[in-house]
């Protein structure tokens, strides 16, 4: 197949998949079409939303968005797709969106027993070789974004989903594979001495995100040095260990402060901070106001 044909059949199929969310989403709001695929819709762009990711392809048909892990900045549109390994906090924003060509967007989250099972019989030891960030944004090319038009196609008919549906997720899989996204999934499929240690350094640091963090414990208990576990942790999360923690503990705060009657000096304790200025500090930094006025 020549270049020119690849990118007529590519356009081809971003018209198609463009059409397809505007009929499955004709107005502004969220979709979930089954347990694992959901569309969304918004003609405007809004505010930043702190949130979590999931294990997830995100691909957008029309708009653009961004996505903040750390210090680095992911942004991706309909000639690019998002990757995302790792539950980890993010920030996002929508970029491009308004009434005539409203943001038009797509998440398949990733199975980790599928993501292991092929990796497993067709790019296991690729898999292991790499260090990879767990996000990452590509182009996307035709025979993916077509495989994702027929998921979206099957979910609108129950009796062929049944069938069809995991049939496609395994080729949608195995097309990530092909884009060199085997390191990546594999942080999914928890394979790989680092990506186990780094995984469960993570999720050690969820339970005890109250408590000081004492890296040298946390990196033996991974069976790396410090240097060591401070680098791939890094590479794979976008933020040092210590960020990573602050994040945990501040959005631990705001859910405290919207949620429960507690005022803001107890909730920067009950999280782990002894500093009620220096809490204050950090949340204004990380949501862009004072707990108070975030509150409110």
């Amino acid at each position: 197949m020549t270049v020119t044909s690849d990118i007529t059949r590519l356009e081809r199929n971003q018209h198609e998949f463009r059409s397809l969310l505007k009929e499955i989403v004709p107005a502004d709001g969220n979709r979930e079409l089954n347990e694992r695929v959901s569309v969304f819709r918004r003609s405007h762009t809004g505010d930043v939303i702190h949130g979590e990711s999931s294990l997830a392809l995100c691909m957008i048909a029309e708009g653009s968005k961004q996505v903040l892990l750390g210090d680095s900045v992911y942004t991706y549109d309909k000639d690019h797709y998002l990757v995302t390994s790792m539950q980890l906090p993010t920030a996002s924003c929508l970029t491009m969106a308004n009434p005539e060509a409203p943001y038009l967007g797509l998440r398949l989250l990733l199975d980790p027993v599928l993501v292991r099972s092929m990796l497993m019989s067709h790019h296991h030891e690729l898999a292991m070789n790499q260090d990879s960030a767990a996000f990452d944004v590509a182009v996307v090319e035709a025979d993916l974004l077509d495989a994702v038009i027929r998921l979206l196609r099957t979910t609108q008919t129950p009796q062929d989903a049944e069938v069809l549906s995991p049939l496609i997720e395994r080729e949608i899989i195995y097309r990530l594979l092909s884009g060199n996204h085997s390191g990546r999934l594999a942080h999914i499929a928890g394979l790989g001495p680092t990506t186990q240690g780094v995984t469960r350094a993570i999720s050690r640091m969820r339970v005890e995100y109250d408590h000081p963090l004492r890296i040298p414990e946390i990196a033996q208990d991974c069976g790396m040095s410090v240097s060591s576990f401070h680098d791939h942790f890094k590479r794979a999360t976008g933020m040092t260990p210590l960020q990573f923690q602050k994040h945990l503990r501040l959005r631990e705060a705001r859910r405290l402060l919207l949620n429960e009657d507690i005022d803001v000096a107890g909730a920067g304790f009950r999280v782990g901070y002894n500093d009620a200025s220096h809490f204050n500090r950090d949340y204004k930094k990380l949501f862009g106001q004072s707990p108070m006025r975030d509150v409110e």
